[in-house]
């Protein structure tokens, strides 16, 4: 893990770690870092792939430090590869402590997406090869 350059690829997203989402130890629960994250590789996806994508794989999950209540999550992501009909993600998950503290990455993976049709069969990715669409 290096974390001496910062955060790889765009920031996605932000959200406040709430009391609502703790697991029995107290930290924010790893179920609902994973959901940002998923949330943010398909928001990079769908523009990338220009229509509707379904996640089919996450890989080399890891998680590096607990999320606390009252952090600040920040999800970043970069589309590492892209074949025929499915695109690699690569999310790293970083928070700001306490809102306004130190920046920890906290974890990382990379998110596998298929385009698919209005069937839910996969279709081409026709999204531009040098990033996402513009809306």
């Amino acid at each position: 893990m290096d974390e001496s350059g910062g955060p790889q690829g765009e920031l996605q997203l932000r959200t406040l770690a709430m009391p609502a989402d703790v697991n029995v130890n107290g930290d924010i629960f790893g179920g609902w870092v994973l959901s940002q994250m998923d949330i943010a590789a398909g928001i990079v996806a769908g523009a990338r792939a220009r229509g509707r994508v379904a996640t089919i794989a996450i890989d080399a999950m890891k998680f590096i430090r607990p999320v606390k209540v009252g952090d600040v999550l920040c999800i970043y992501a970069d589309v590492e590869r892209v074949g025929r009909s499915s695109m690699g993600i690569h999310i790293e998950a970083w928070v700001l402590r306490d809102r306004y503290g130190n920046r920890e990455k906290v974890t990382e993976a990379t998110f596998t997406f298929v385009a698919i049709d209005e069937q839910g069969k996969p279709r081409p990715v026709d999204g531009p090869v040098d990033g996402p669409a513009e809306s």
